[in-house]
């Protein structure tokens, strides 16, 4: 039985149709609104500022009066010996969460669906996910204490087997490693949480059909489990591609120091420094717009790919 449907009436324009929709669903639209207002007043409004990319800024004369310089800054970027330093430390960083980072709550909610007790189950979601909900100030103390050459956890260890103490937070070759460990152990949860509630829409009746033909507990992970939330694994690692020179400030920023500045300086701390401190406000949003044209084209690039691999996993 075919039912008509309130603004599909006959002899209705398309306008007509879609004035009917919008009146029928009106409570939600006024909902979003507060949404459509943040992003519109946050997100989009200050994009107005990226012309100060290709202009000399002059507080005096504002962002409309200070005259047009074209690339300069961007030459100035390219030719800079610092700015190539801080690339090649946002890359290996960011590559590194990638092949570290990005696999660890996937791996991390396999084995937590895998425990069949119930509370103790919720005990380690529970351990895993707290870290996210800590700033990275307080992490980054928790970071410093454990690793302080005289009072840190790590080094009173390494004094027990008799070797001695190391302030891991100035030396430059151990940096990137602990800035992925620590990220991971903060990180995890959230990343765990999205992919347990994947794998909680899975049909229970293809587990069971497995088990009666022989499958164990691996054989069910790698042929219905992991196929199953290919779909999110796929969205998440594309969405992830956008902040590939995205190497973290909070974290950096409250863990690095000047005698690390040749692996940990990366390109958000670069412009905090170029931009706040050094009140070039022009460079600096050179920088940022490079930033986040590379992310757009990895983006669309990755998608792409995803799309010709496989239609179903892409974001469109």
């Amino acid at each position: 039985m075919n039912e008509k449907l309130p603004g599909n009436r006959p002899g209705k324009s398309r306008f007509s149709r879609y004035l009917a929709r919008l009146n029928e669903h009106r409570w939600l639209y006024l909902f979003f609104l507060p949404v459509l207002a943040y992003f519109f007043i946050f997100n989009y409004l200050p994009m107005y500022g990226v012309t100060l990319a290709f202009k000399n800024f002059n507080y005096r004369l504002g962002i409309a009066g200070s005259p047009w310089v074209g690339l300069q800054y961007f030459n100035r970027l390219f030719n800079s010996k610092m700015f190539m330093n801080v690339m090649i430390n946002t890359l290996q960083i960011t590559l590194k969460r990638i092949v570290f980072g990005f696999p660890a709550p996937i791996i991390l909610a396999l084995l937590i669906n895998e425990i069949t007790h119930v509370r103790y189950k919720r005990v380690v979601q529970t351990i895993s996910y707290l870290p996210y909900f800590l700033s990275w100030v307080i992490i980054g103390g928790i970071m410093k204490e454990l690793l302080s050459p005289s009072r840190g956890l790590v080094n009173y260890f390494l004094g027990f087997l008799g070797m001695e103490p190391i302030y891991f937070l100035t030396q430059p070759e151990m940096f990137q490693t602990i800035l992925i460990i620590s990220g991971i152990w903060a990180e995890v949860g959230w990343g765990t949480v999205i992919y347990l509630a994947a794998i909680s829409g899975v049909d229970q009746e293809l587990y069971e059909a497995a088990v009666s033909d022989g499958a164990g507990r691996w054989r069910c992970i790698w042929n219905i489990t992991l196929p199953s939330i290919t779909p999110i694994i796929s969205i998440l690692f594309i969405l992830g591609m956008a902040g590939i020179l995205n190497g973290g400030f909070d974290q950096v920023f409250n863990l690095y120091n000047s005698q690390v500045y040749s692996t940990g300086d990366i390109i958000d701390t670069y412009v905090y420094r170029i931009g706040l401190l050094d009140m070039n406000f022009s460079l600096s949003t050179a920088v940022n717009l490079f930033k986040n044209v590379v992310g757009l084209i990895l983006v669309l690039g990755t998608n792409m790919i995803t799309r010709r691999i496989n239609r179903d996993n892409a974001l469109w």
